[in-house]
């Protein structure tokens, strides 16, 4: 039961990959710097390979004798083409926590390639991509007809420096929908709505989130927006962005973010993760008036990331990967989501 854990001693991969060994899992870990590696690796007992993802020969050497790379290193925009074409050359099957639209996008480019490679691409299987994937499913299995998906998430304690460092590099970008099954460009904090996680009503914002991409693979819905709830402050400042864009990705400005994030601890501690809860809500429509809504529970973001992460690769080590692009619900069905545990569906 040995994978490649690659970006091992990340915020996301090291929890990662402290869960597989508590599961059994004996993951081989990765990434470019040796001394965390070799420091994780003791901690935990494990092998470990230390290479970058821009010296081929390491890379195919590592991947040789692979089933599984689970990729945990970003910002993957930057990390994930290299290394999913790795493992087309290799064979093996590619998982990661990714929620950056244009991956999903680039990945799903790699379809044919994969088919014939025989090898899965299944990106996005962390929080929130698993849960609002398998909700967006199970919708549109409720309603078939369904023409318009929104998604909403909220989520309590924290981020790690990693999803910030993502955030900070995308500041300027404004936000995206995609209509009539093509991905549009729209201004940041686009629309706002008023959402029920099951706590009462609150403002959530809409954001460029990963399920613009995602939740059409899956579902085929051709309209869909996704919306977070992040404080009632957020809506306004992200709007402020639209002018300001340009100056807060310049380079100094994107220096200082960073050196910021750099200040803050790694993400959320163990008793953040356990008392901190996770949540989504969806709604489906269609032309004719008709609706079906949903709404999810599940254990904190991070927590949700390593139990979903590690479930989907237990799958795949268990001979039952999918050859091609995958989505985690389109792969797995929509109640998949329904076995990690501390998860609760309810329909509205």
């Amino acid at each position: 039961m040995s994978f490649l854990l690659y970006g091992a001693y990340g915020y996301t991969g090291r929890l990662i990959a402290e869960v597989a060994v508590e599961r059994g899992l004996r993951p081989v870990l990765a990434g470019r710097n040796a001394e965390k590696l070799a420091a994780l690796a003791e901690t935990l007992d494990l092998d470990y390979k230390v290479f970058a993802l821009d010296d081929h020969a390491a890379l195919d050497a590592a991947l040789a004798e692979m089933p599984l790379v689970l990729h945990c290193a970003g910002p993957f925009v930057r990390t994930a083409g290299p290394m999913a074409e790795a493992c087309l050359r290799a064979g093996t099957h590619y998982l990661d926590v990714t929620g950056e639209i244009s991956v999903y996008e680039q990945l799903a480019a790699l379809d044919a390639q994969a088919r014939a490679a025989e090898v899965m691409l299944l990106p996005g299987v962390g929080f929130d991509v698993v849960p609002t994937d398998c909700l967006a499913l199970h919708l549109k299995r409720r309603l078939p007809s369904a023409t318009h998906l929104e998604l909403a998430i909220m989520g309590s304690g924290g981020i790690s420096h990693g999803t910030a460092t993502t955030m900070v590099e995308n500041i300027g970008s404004g936000g995206a929908i995609r209509r009539d099954g093509r991905l549009e460009p729209v201004p940041a904090a686009w629309k706002t709505r008023e959402v029920d996680f099951g706590r009462g009503p609150v403002t959530a914002v809409s954001i460029p989130w990963g399920d613009v991409a995602t939740a059409y693979h899956s579902t085929g819905i051709p309209n869909i927006v996704v919306y977070a709830a992040l404080g009632k402050r957020a809506p306004g400042l992200m709007r402020l962005t639209r002018y300001t864009g340009w100056l807060l990705a310049s380079p100094p400005a994107q220096a200082f973010f960073k050196w910021m994030i750099r200040r803050q601890p790694p993400g959320p501690n163990a008793e953040q993760r356990a008392r901190g809860r996770s949540f989504v809500w969806a709604t489906v429509w269609d032309d004719d008036g008709g609706r079906a809504t949903a709404r999810l529970k599940g254990p904190e973001g991070y927590a949700f990331t390593a139990l979903a992460a590690l479930a989907l690769a237990e799958k795949v080590l268990d001979g039952k990967a999918i050859a091609g692009f995958q989505t985690p619900a389109k792969a797995f069905g929509p109640d998949f989501v329904l076995d990690i545990e501390g998860v609760t569906r309810e329909d509205l």
